[in-house]
């Protein structure tokens, strides 16, 4: 194949239980390109990484391109690298055309022939690159100021993909096929470790909740996880606050009463007055201070000074004060919280479970527990491979995940 054009990439790590050589010769064939195996030095012990240099041609220079930007998510490099090709932006609001796409993987980019590790590594951003300050970071599109330099292309990108550890790890027996009929004990078991983990480290758990953590009776549970620091940070929508305040002024959620289980005459309008009596004291804060809240999920996060960060909807009643109207806002602020998580648990809340996804780092242990395996499904689709899917109860999932913890047990 001497008259197409080719370039020699290296890749380096556990290439074949990782999958990670199979997927890269798929990515090129799936083009319709061609590669050549140059070399394949496999580990001989089984803590020893494998390394492999291959040779990817290309019909003509932009489908060598397509080819080699398409396996850089892999952990491909060149085997020559080059700098990374930068370029201003021309308008806030805007990247530079070609501008390269990001993974949420760790990722490092070489600049003046060194490689520097990008900060705060996040799915679909752009990286800014300040030439002076030595330093690279993620930035979203909202975020891009006229002037500011991005890499474009995929040159002097390096990406290291997640791999699957040679090595049992609590987490790996969880990871096959969305399924109910996985064991839920031994599950509760492994993400209370990893929550113990986390709280030992010093890191930061979010729990992504909807407004099913408090129908299915789980907000006392969630509330005991956060009093006893395994939560730091809440993100939810209105309506979680709505009917959790509901539940607490009226012992109703969604009008239907939390102790009996069924319908309360005028029950549909305990969400609305729900709102009315918050937005009357001034914020969910105030309430708490003025006695007029005094317990559930909201009164504990306001109690305990544990951060929560509610994103609004179109179809939010009110909605209550601390909800921010503004979903861009919504999104920086989550954005800070979910650059320092060490894990998160996703509580049946498909659209927010998506929208936090999307922030996170792979590297960030994350498990949503719900009872349609769709949502667990959906996440993957749209990026977030590193989540652990439950399909199971939420209200069942949370009790037992507290009483674990409250137990102690390793």
């Amino acid at each position: 194949m001497p008259d197409k054009p080719y370039e020699d990439v290296q890749i380096e790590g556990h290439l074949i239980d990782s999958l990670m050589m199979p997927q890269i010769m798929d990515n090129i064939m799936d083009l319709d390109g061609e590669f050549e195996m140059l070399t394949f030095e496999v580990g001989r012990m089984k803590n020893d990484p494998s390394h492999a240099v291959m040779r990817i041609f290309g019909r003509d220079a932009a489908h060598l391109d397509e080819l080699l930007t398409a396996v850089t998510e892999h952990g491909v490099v060149a085997v020559r690298p080059q700098d990374a090709v930068l370029e201003a932006s021309d308008m806030d609001g805007v990247f530079p055309d070609r501008f390269y796409s990001t993974t949420n993987l760790e990722t490092f980019v070489r600049v003046a022939g060194e490689w520097m590790r990008v900060r705060h590594p996040e799915m679909d951003c752009g990286i800014r690159v300040h030439e002076a300050g030595g330093a690279a970071e993620t930035v979203a599109m909202s975020d891009v100021k006229a002037g500011d330099r991005f890499v474009t292309g995929h040159r002097g990108i390096r990406v290291l993909p997640l791999e699957r550890p040679r090595e049992s790890q609590p987490f790996e027996f969880m990871a096959s096929a969305v399924s109910s009929e996985k064991p839920k004990a031994q599950i509760v078991r492994a993400v209370a470790r990893e929550l113990r983990h986390v709280k030992q480290q010093g890191g930061l758990t979010i729990a992504v909740v909807g407004p099913a953590v408090v129908h299915t009776g789980a907000a006392p549970h969630l509330a005991r996880l956060i009093e006893a620091g395994y939560v730091g940070a809440v993100f939810g929508g209105n309506a979680v606050a709505t009917h959790d305040i509901e539940s607490n002024l009226f012992g109703t959620s969604l009008g239907i009463s939390l102790k009996e289980g069924t319908p309360i005459p005028g029950g549909h309008e305990h969400h609305l007055r729900a709102v009315n009596t918050i937005r009357r004291c001034g914020s969910i804060k105030a309430a708490v201070e003025q006695g007029v809240l005094t317990g559930g999920l909201m009164h504990t996060l306001v109690k305990t000074g544990t951060p929560f960060v509610l994103a609004g909807s179109i179809r939010d009643d009110g909605p209550m004060p601390e909800v921010i109207t503004d979903v861009m806002q919504a999104q920086k602020v989550m954005r800070g919280y979910a650059q320092k998580a060490g894990a998160c648990l996703m509580l049946s809340t498909m659209l927010h479970s998506i929208a936090v996804g999307n922030m996170l780092p792979a590297s960030v242990r994350t498990v949503c527990v719900d009872i349609n395996p769709a949502v667990v499904t959906k996440l993957a689709d749209r990026g977030s491979f590193q989540t652990v899917g439950i399909v199971t109860d939420v209200g069942l999932f949370v009790e037992q995940l507290a009483d674990e913890l409250a137990d102690g047990g390793s």
